[in-house]
């Protein structure tokens, strides 16, 4: 954390070029945060190293370098800024939570650790998001961080450490705050639908080798099952893109896997799980989804009844931003389909038989603030559960996942809204309302196995569910205010 007020205080550059110079520190600060904060990604250009491996240092050069550009034009706009004194920290804590803000939404967006979301999920202080949002927790944290920076002014003591000693009192009401709402968490229900998670552990390098489907169709339908004497769930949860085929040919009158999935899905069972699919238009072009399924046993066989497309897609990773250009150069999405996967139509909720009304989150979804409310929203309906399915055996064993999972962690604290989280390889949870791993109800890295347990109960809507953004914007007033009040001192200094 207090790597912010050191780049705050190298921004404070002097010399012949020095709003260059705090540009060029701002990005090179950003270089370093997104590379180590993303290197994951190169894991992903490795499951066909032969066909995309050339890719993956230029893959994270590209992506650090590029994201850190943001935090490079934080830096010149807090030194263009010229404010001094203590209020300084406000202005370099607006400029940069606006350009992480600008970086989350600017093409597809990618709201990847932002500053707010480094505090771990489920903690005392994460649950202000529930307030002001991640993009105004971001602003409050670097400002309380950058304060420190105001110990290497000239000055008084008491005019150098005002400052962090405020930070430490916000922080402080902050924890008060926090540890008042978990304790407010609403009571587990018995009645609760019982959840299982299926994490299968399937390595992303040998899922899409066609000579493997059958023992993956295999292992998830015995996991599914559970063991003797286990309790019967009334929902089943299998993990993003689970099988390594279109969904539309294993459910196909006459497929040999339709029996397989009744030995999963007994009568009043639902199946949630994460799939491809393929739809045809009226001449016989082919769009790919990413979607989510829900197959409900009923006593004379599966019937679907509910489906959900992915909105957002992972550019390059399932489509290409420039298209024919890039297939040109010899780049191709990471997709294990014919065709780039097609983005589905703006996200609602959706209620398959039998189920509360639910969100799906499928994977780089669970990073936007805000998506379960714009999409409920959308609806008229707000949801009673966020079901997240990821597929983070693209990162391998780093800290990818883990990242993942307390990002999306942050979806139930805004929301108010536990969350189901199914991947293949780890880090599976059932999250509840507070952000929290509910206890027992975690399957980490490379294990096999399933999570059963109850569905946690909702909380009441949060505040920041109902003003979205304003608190945020007030903040950024607030910094834009202490630019003013400097514009007002230099006018004065030359009358």
């Amino acid at each position: 954390m207090l790597g912010y007020a050191l780049m705050m205080r190298m921004a404070e550059t002097t010399g012949p070029r020095p709003r260059r110079s705090a540009f060029f520190r701002g990005w090179l600060a950003g270089v370093g945060y997104f590379a180590v904060g993303v290197w994951w990604i190169t894991e992903a250009f490795l499951v066909d190293a032969a066909a995309h491996g050339w890719m993956a240092p230029f893959a994270l050069l590209l992506m650090a370098g590029g994201l850190a550009l943001f935090w490079g034009l934080a830096a010149l706009a807090y030194r263009l800024a010229d404010v001094r004194g203590p209020a300084r920290m406000l202005v370099f804590a607006g400029a940069l939570a606006l350009l992480e803000w600008v970086r989350s939404h600017i093409f597809t967006g990618f709201p990847w650790n932002l500053p707010g979301e480094s505090w771990p999920a489920g903690g005392a202080v994460s649950q202000f998001a529930s307030v002001i949002g991640p993009y105004g927790l971001s602003w409050l944290t670097v400002a309380l961080a950058a304060s420190f920076a105001l110990v290497l002014d000239a000055g008084s003591p008491r005019r150098r450490f005002a400052g962090p000693a405020l930070a430490i009192l916000t922080l402080a009401g902050m924890v008060a705050f926090g540890m008042a709402r978990l304790a407010g968490a609403p009571p587990a229900r018995a009645d609760a639908p019982l959840v299982r998670i299926v994490q299968a552990d399937i390595d992303q390098k040998d899922k899409w080798k066609p000579e493997n489907l059958d023992a993956i169709v295999d292992s998830y339908v015995e996991l599914s099952g559970g063991r003797p004497g286990d309790p019967v769930p009334q929902i089943i949860v299998w993990p993003e893109g689970a099988l390594p085929a279109v969904i539309d040919d294993l459910l196909a009158p006459g497929s040999p896997y339709l029996g397989r999935f009744a030995q999963a899905v007994a009568p009043g069972q639902t199946l949630l799980l994460g799939a491809n699919r393929v739809q045809f238009d009226a001449q016989g072009q082919a769009d790919y989804f990413n979607s989510l399924v829900a197959l409900r046993g009923l006593p004379g066989g599966l019937k679907v009844t509910g489906v959900y497309d992915k909105h957002r897609l992972v550019p390059f990773g399932e489509f290409l931003p420039f298209g024919d250009l890039a297939t040109k150069l010899g780049i191709r999405s990471l997709v294990h389909m014919p065709e780039d996967f097609t983005a589905g139509p703006p996200p609602k909720p959706i209620s398959p038989q039998g189920l509360p009304p639910l969100q799906p989150l499928i994977c780089y979804e669970a990073l936007f603030p805000r998506f379960a409310e714009n999409a409920a929203a959308r609806a008229g309906a707000r949801p009673q559960w966020l079901l997240n399915v990821s597929n983070d055996a693209w990162f391998g064993a780093t800290s990818g996942p883990w990242q993942h999972l307390n990002i999306a962690s942050y979806r139930a604290i805004e929301s108010g809204l536990p969350i189901v989280r199914a991947t293949p390889t780890g880090v599976s949870a059932v999250i509840d309302a507070q952000g929290r791993i509910v206890p027992g109800a975690e399957l980490g890295l490379g294990k096999s196995g399933v999570i059963d347990a109850r569905l946690p109960a909702p909380r009441a809507r949060t505040i920041y569910s109902f003003i979205s953004e304003a608190g945020f914007a007030m903040m950024l007033l607030l910094s834009l205010a202490m630019v003013g009040f400097r514009q007002l001192d230099r006018r004065r200094e030359r009358n």
